[in-house]
């Protein structure tokens, strides 16, 4: 009798093993935040329109693999790159804002994050920073913005 219940305890055992193996594995997955479109809210005005828009946008944002080296004086600065998790492949979409005087450009375009990766940031035409470098809110009165009138929402 004491044989059966070793046995039989071995695999509750194995099966709780697993069970909480699997458990930490889903609890990872869901704290460290892949690199990956989000949902992000724009807030645009310009100085000569009335008005401010909240444009729906997506961004890429989450969490890169990175490893940095301790003797940065001994490499050369081509070796010191680290990956942050940025646009892989965007579009453009354009609205008008409202409000602007006629003498001035109502257009304005934003970038579409359509998927991202992780890789070497390019100030170029990315923000490679952690915070937004201005604060994400309206300091005019909000309204919606209108589609680009006569083009498509995309520049190719």
């Amino acid at each position: 009798m004491h044989l059966d219940l070793v046995l039989f305890s071995c695999p509750c055992r194995m099966s709780a093993a697993v069970l909480t193996c699997a458990l930490l594995c889903l609890a990872m997955a869901n704290a460290s935040s892949r690199c990956e479109p989000t949902a992000y809210t724009l807030y645009v005005e310009r100085q000569e329109c009335a008005y401010c828009v909240a444009i729906n946008t997506t961004i890429c944002a989450g969490f890169c693999v990175t490893r940095d080296v301790n003797l940065k004086s001994l490499l050369p600065k081509s070796a010191l790159s680290q990956v942050s998790c940025t646009y892989q492949d965007l579009s453009y979409h354009t609205v008008t804002l409202p409000g602007c005087p006629l003498h001035s450009n109502p257009s304005y375009s934003y970038a579409v994050a359509l998927s991202c990766r992780c890789r070497k940031c390019n100030t170029d035409y990315s923000e490679c920073t952690m915070e937004p470098l201005r604060p994400s809110q309206c300091t005019k009165p909000p309204r919606e913005a209108d589609s680009y009138p006569g083009q498509s929402n995309f520049i190719q």
